[in-house]
C-alpha cells in the first residue's frame, strides 16, 4: 500500500494490527476496523456539504449506488437536508 523507508511496502495485515492496537487502547468496539476509515470519509464529505459526484470520485466507483452503500449520515444532516429541501418547495415563487 504505502511504501516504508525500505522501499517496501506496508501489508494490509500490518496495518490491520497497528489500527487494532490503537483502536483497543481507546477503547473503540472491536468491530472496527481500517475499511471503517473509508467509510467515515466518504461520510463526513457528504455531512459536509461536497458534492455525491465528488465523493464517488474520492472512493473511486463507477456507480453512486456503490457509494450509497458506504455513507451513513446522521439525523442532524438528515434534518438539515429536509429543511434546505422543504424551503425551496415552499418559497414564493419570483417572476
Amino acid at each position: 500500500m504505502w511504501p516504508t523507508e525500505r522501499r517496501a511496502r506496508v501489508s494490509a495485515d500490518a496495518i490491520s494490527r497497528r489500527f487494532a492496537e490503537y483502536r483497543d487502547a481507546i477503547g473503540l468496539d472491536r468491530n472496527l476496523g481500517p475499511h471503517c476509515l473509508r467509510h467515515s470519509y466518504a461520510t463526513h464529505l457528504l455531512e459536509d456539504g461536497f458534492d455525491h459526484l465528488f465523493v464517488q470520485q474520492q472512493l473511486g466507483h463507477s456507480w453512486g449506488s456503490t457509494t450509497a452503500i458506504y455513507t451513513t449520515v446522521g439525523a442532524d444532516y438528515k434534518n438539515k437536508a429536509l429543511r434546505r429541501a422543504l424551503d425551496r418547495a415552499f418559497q414564493p415563487e419570483t417572476e
